[in-house]
């Protein structure tokens, strides 16, 4: 049974050798602390500069479960109203790998006296790479899975609006909008897959409890069709501006747990830990996430 279910997610991994009908794009615990990843309007959105590394390790205990790693950095620039920001990744899935960079531009309106609205578009390439030689085929001649290493190098971009005020936000993106078709360089071949357009939906509240203690919920909606909807729900609980802990539910997949420590408004530091809710908690201890930010320099934020 456990072969089985090994070969199962690993033919799920291979969502550029058919029509895709799962999420495309790679899922972190404390997204939270990294919006600009998934939402290119996030940037200038602080009056310094922030770069943010997610490292995540998802199913422990299954081999060639998914790795990602992910470093951001954004912040306004000295041009009035404008922001701008970089983002680079890598996810591993068994014998394939997708690696990419981006770089947006931002600008900002100002709706209120404490209401701000900022919008942001993302440019950039990723690679897609398979490794035939890690697999064995059913048939001994499939074409695709003969040719050594497979590329597929293709244009790809987001576009994202959020909007903001000191107790609250709301943001919504949409990933991968070209709609590109992954093409395999080395043999000239096309597939009949896409990179399918991924719609973000994402909103959080900070609550004061005194003047030590803040409630943070917020939720984290992921369309990526014809697959089906992911929702995050998160509650976070937060100690002088400083040590923080919270707990989540991502529907139909996991509870998300998350702990971390900020020292000065500089370093940030988290971890994140997933208790396995689907069929997979039979094989797998959970999932890691490591989280670590630093804040720098500063810019011109007032519209």
């Amino acid at each position: 049974m456990l072969n089985k279910m090994r070969k199962l997610i690993l033919i799920a991994a291979f969502c550029f050798s058919g029509t895709v009908n799962g999420q495309q794009l790679p899922q972190f615990t404390q997204y939270m602390f990294n919006q600009y990843a998934f939402n290119p309007a996030y940037a200038g959105v602080e009056d310094n500069w922030q770069a943010v590394t997610n490292n995540r390790y998802q199913w422990i205990g299954i081999t060639d479960a998914p790795r990602t790693f992910t470093l951001s950095a954004n912040g306004p620039l000295r041009a009035e109203n404008l922001a701008m920001g970089g983002y680079v990744y890598t996810d591993v899935v068994g014998p394939t790998r997708r690696i990419g960079f981006q770089t947006s531009l931002g600008y900002k309106i100002r709706v209120s006296q404490t209401i701000n609205l900022s919008f942001g578009l993302s440019l950039g390439f990723n690679q897609w790479l398979l490794d035939a030689d890690k697999i064995s085929p059913y048939h001994e001649d499939d074409f695709y899975f003969s040719n050594g290493l497979l590329r597929s190098f293709d244009p790809d971009g987001k576009f994202g609006l959020y909007l903001y005020h000191d107790d609250w936000y709301f943001g919504a993106s949409i990933e991968q909008i070209f709609h590109d078709k992954l093409s395999f360089l080395e043999t000239q071949v096309g597939s009949e897959s896409y990179l399918e357009d991924h719609y973000y939906f994402h909103a959080g509240y900070n609550l004061a409890l005194g003047t030590e203690w803040e409630i943070q919920p917020s939720a984290l909606l992921k369309l990526g069709l014809p697959a089906p909807p992911k929702l995050d729900l998160n509650l976070r609980a937060t100690y002088r501006e400083m040590i923080w802990a919270g707990v989540g539910l991502r529907m139909r997949d996991a509870i998300t747990t998350m702990i971390g420590f900020n020292y000065q408004d500089m370093l940030t530091i988290g971890y994140g830990y997933d208790i396995t809710t689907t069929d997979l908690k039979n094989y797998s201890t959970g999932t890691h996430e490591v989280l670590l930010g630093i804040t720098f320099g500063s810019g011109k934020t007032t519209p």
